[in-house]
């Protein structure tokens, strides 16, 4: 049997307008946000996507390893973005088995969530495998290559809980409490960097 293979797209597309600047360059433990995240990505995976869109540029410089796609749509929302990564990740890797999709604001992703999802996807059989926390299904998400249509058709403001939503019987959890822990104002990152 062949092994399955497992893309990551990394949505870092938004302004960060409740925060006042970039989210994705903020530092946690001597790295970016978003750099850490790509970095954990890669140790599951060398299939790993970075959407951006509101700082194209300067995510483009900081992670030269990795595939950056510019969402131009981005202000259309997160199902533009999400859209866009798939499309491509599909055209780099079109045998793809799986997808994560992730975002770059949950300081204390690591590898270990990635894997504990594709993990649960084998041990349980199901097409979408969610992060749980804070009584949520959310990201990081994994979905079966079954699921790639129904993430190309969502629309601009869709994301990946519409789905999880409509397809509780196909979905499995794993449990990720820290992922309850993101950035969206500069309260939440003094929290976070006041906690270390």
């Amino acid at each position: 049997m062949k092994q399955k293979t497992t893309g990551i797209i990394i949505l870092a597309a938004g302004s960060s307008s409740r925060l006042g600047q970039p989210k994705q360059f903020l530092q946690f433990n001597g790295k970016t946000l978003l750099f850490h995240t790509a970095e954990q990505a890669l140790k599951i995976t060398d299939h790993v996507i970075v959407v951006s869109g509101a700082e194209p540029i300067g995510i483009e410089k900081q992670l030269n390893s990795v595939v950056n796609i510019n969402n131009e749509n981005w202000e259309k929302g997160m199902g533009s973005s999400l859209r866009k990564g798939l499309k491509e990740m599909l055209l780099l890797h079109p045998g793809l088995d799986n997808c994560i999709v992730t975002v770059c604001d949950q300081p204390f992703i690591d590898s270990s969530v990635f894997q504990s999802l594709i993990d649960q996807q084998e041990a349980s059989g199901k097409g979408i495998v969610a992060s749980a926390y804070a009584a949520i299904s959310g990201v990081p998400v994994l979905f079966t290559s079954g699921y790639f249509g129904d993430l190309l058709s969502l629309p601009d403001t869709g994301g990946a809980k519409m789905l999880i939503s409509t397809y509780q019987h196909d979905a499995a959890e794993i449990p990720f409490e820290k992922g309850a822990i993101d950035i969206d104002t500069m309260e939440d990152y003094q929290k976070l960097t006041e906690g270390l």
